[in-house]
């Protein structure tokens, strides 16, 4: 790997001790050099495009993507479906040559790669990856560019904010959601990779630091009420979506069950007699939560226990 790529990590770094869950959902895995990171930044915010608004159903607008290496014939960087196979490098990535560089020098076996933008008061809802692709083994690998405080990944009944100067991992077939609450935009150069021996190598020491994790309160009977009782409000007054969202966004401000935000919009739109509005939540639960064959046998392990 480049010299110029990790920054030596201070001997006397507090690290946090946020359970094993969460450290298998997200972790940092390395410092990155700050003047490498400024000039990716640089690159990233100089690009001329700020890529396609994909993947309408797991978000609330406000999430866009430009590939840096994908599987267009042309090199379009418009092509922001992910999916297997060896990348080739786009037309965007073209004019990054010191992002271009960093990659090269992870020497990992790429198989997509992204700057992804996430803007203010926008929500990439409770989702999972990767239940459409094969069994091959697969990380997502972060680098934040841009970020805030307000900017923050929810999954394991944590919130936890990525911050810029550290390459992160992400195990995104478990579930997770991405909220920028006040602004300014999220921006991260986002790869996905396969599992091998350069991999292994970087992942040798996945942690976290104190403050990085967040747990999120239990949801009381009382906040439940709440909660239903404002979206039920709404909803009388025809603010159908402004009702779900309520609902929806209540998955970062409190530990959830798998689902719950979603079973909460089910409730309601069931209480409201709009069968047709709670089985389309029911089915949007069921695909935007659906688990690969692998996360099933490994949560029917865990239950075993």
């Amino acid at each position: 790997m480049g010299t110029m790529t990790f920054a030596a990590t201070a001997a006397t770094e507090e690290k946090s001790d946020p359970g094993p869950e969460l450290l298998e959902q997200v972790a940092r895995l390395a410092d990155l050099d700050e003047t490498l990171v400024e000039r990716m930044r640089a690159e990233a915010l100089g690009a001329p495009t700020r890529g396609e608004v994909a993947y309408g159903e797991y978000q609330s607008g406000g999430w866009w993507t430009a590939s840096l290496m994908n599987h267009s014939p042309d090199g379009d960087p418009h092509d922001v479906v992910i999916g297997d196979g060896r990348p080739r490098p786009t037309t965007l990535l073209d004019r990054m040559p010191v992002t271009s560089a960093f990659l090269a020098g992870l020497g990992l076996d790429f198989m997509y790669v992204r700057l992804a933008r996430l803007e203010p008061h926008s929500y990439l809802w409770e989702h999972r990856d990767y239940a459409e692709l094969n069994e091959r083994g697969r990380h997502r690998l972060h680098v934040p560019l841009v970020t805030n405080p307000s900017a923050v990944l929810v999954t394991a009944g944590a919130r936890v904010h990525m911050a810029a100067g550290s390459l992160w991992r992400l195990t995104p077939s478990r579930a997770h959601g991405v909220r920028n609450a006040t602004g300014p935009d999220r921006l991260h150069l986002i790869a996905d990779v396969y599992t091998d021996d350069a991999y292994r190598e970087l992942a040798t020491h996945p942690h976290l630091r104190a403050g990085d994790a967040v747990r999120l309160p239990a949801l009381t009977t009382a906040d439940r009420s709440r909660l239903m009782e404002r979206a039920g409000q709404l909803a009388s007054l025809g603010f159908l979506a402004s009702a779900e969202q309520v609902l929806l966004r209540a998955y970062y401000a409190y530990a959830l069950p798998e689902g719950g935000a979603y079973d909460l919009i089910t409730e309601l739109h069931t209480n409201r007699g709009a069968h047709t509005e709670a089985t389309r939540w029911t089915r949007a639960k069921q695909h935007l939560l659906a688990r690969t064959p692998s996360s099933l046998a490994a949560l029917a392990g865990r239950n075993a226990e």
